[in-house]
């Protein structure tokens, strides 16, 4: 049977496939079927889904098929018999495995089911949160309650690092709203807002609410850029530079002071983190993935990192990216453009001698590809540049966008 980790999105979409949120759906659709072209993406009073809730598999998976889920931690969730294939996604019904492993506030992750049973007769008030309820919402939420002799349930929508800071301002409400209940919901935001705002109201109406309030956006106003996390991303071939202005900006952000500094060496990282990896194309993916993952972790926390591999494939780039930006750092990417006839002269570790050889098969610029990235915020040739010139450039870029003073 196939393994498969999905992506955030749709694990969060899978626990409410599982605990019965989004009823009646018990499976994942089609974009034809979440169109309403098909019977299972409509909902109960005829119309079609607001949004598709999909989940895109690897190639070579056929209808028939079943699919083990997994969690990022390795643990099976649950199992996928796939009915359809509309491209990359596939449609059908999933069965649980086990239970999910939650985080903070485990005792507020409840099912559809189980909170149905505690919810006082009557009218029910959901209110679906992503953020803090001010003052004016709170009246409003109290006053509309009042007006309808319903009880009040609150509904945290958790996803991503603002999860727990959602279900503390949900706990915060309930101290002001005698008599309500707290449930968390792993509902993760769609970017347009009726779309959001019809998934809410679906989830809200498995949980017990007769009517809903949509709580207000949350306010975001993002920390200066000292204060944020931040990847330096250098990228260029064996011998373009790249690792000596790399160490050249970090000791240069070592002398300012104010940053906490961590440097991540493609060399280093493949003697350590990296070591029993090959040089096929995987194995190299792979290498990338987790430089950009201990970045990401670096940043998430406030710290700088900055990473310096060779980096060949633009989609890994972009996967590093991600990563970073899903904690709320910031990236920047450096291109280290050094052409290969210069990259060659310098062969100071003899690799391109070895790769023309024939004993280094996949070698980056010789016998494997460099795609050139075409979203660098900094494009440098260290051809006939001095590293205090190169080294310069990239502290300008970093202190005039304010990552440090």
């Amino acid at each position: 049977m196939t393994e498969w980790t999905p992506d955030a999105r749709e694990l969060a979409d899978l626990e409410l496939l599982l605990s019965g949120a989004y009823a009646p759906l018990t499976g994942f659709l089609t974009a034809a079927e979440a169109d309403g072209v098909v019977e299972q993406g409509r909902l109960p009073d005829g119309t079609p889904w607001p949004d598709p809730i999909t989940i895109a598999l690897p190639d070579g998976i056929q209808p028939g098929d079943q699919v083990t889920l997994k969690d990022p931690e390795g643990a099976a969730v649950a199992v996928m018999t796939v009915v359809e294939r509309d491209g990359h996604h596939a449609a059908g019904p999933v069965e649980p495995l086990d239970a999910p492993a939650y985080g903070p506030f485990a005792r507020l992750r409840r099912t559809p089911e189980d909170v149905r049973k505690e919810l006082p007769d009557g009218e029910v008030l959901a209110v679906t949160m992503r953020g803090p309820l001010d003052s004016a919402a709170l009246e409003d939420v109290a006053a509309t309650a009042e007006e309808l002799d319903a009880s009040v349930l609150l509904m945290p929508l958790v996803f991503g690092e603002s999860g727990p800071s959602v279900v503390r301002a949900a706990l915060t409400a309930a101290g002001r709203l005698p008599g309500s209940t707290v449930v968390a919901v792993p509902l993760a935001p769609r970017e347009d807002v009726e779309i959001d705002l019809e998934l809410r109201e679906h989830v809200a109406r498995n949980y017990g609410a007769t009517e809903h309030y949509a709580g207000p956006a949350p306010v975001t106003i993002p920390g200066p850029p000292h204060r944020r996390g931040l990847v330096v991303f250098f990228t260029g071939l064996s011998g373009s530079g790249k690792s000596t202005v790399a160490r050249g900006l970090r000791d240069a952000l070592l002398e300012r002071g104010g940053r906490t500094v961590t440097y991540l060496d493609g060399d280093v990282v493949r003697r350590l983190l990296s070591a029993g990896l090959t040089f096929s194309r995987e194995d190299r993916d792979l290498n990338i993935r987790r430089i950009g993952f201990v970045a990401a972790e670096v940043a998430r926390h406030g710290g700088l990192a900055i990473c310096a591999p060779i980096a060949p494939y633009a989609a890994t780039r972009e996967e590093v990216r991600a990563m970073v930006e899903d904690v709320g750092a910031d990236f920047l990417l450096v291109h280290v453009a050094t052409p290969l006839e210069e990259c060659e002269r310098r062969d100071r570790k003899g690799l391109y001698a070895k790769a023309r050889a024939g004993l280094i098969p996949e070698f980056t610029g010789v016998s494997d590809p460099y795609e050139e990235p075409d979203d660098a915020d900094l494009v440098l040739d260290t051809t006939g540049m001095s590293v205090e010139r190169a080294v310069g450039a990239v502290l300008t870029l970093v202190t005039s966008g304010g990552w440090v003073r």
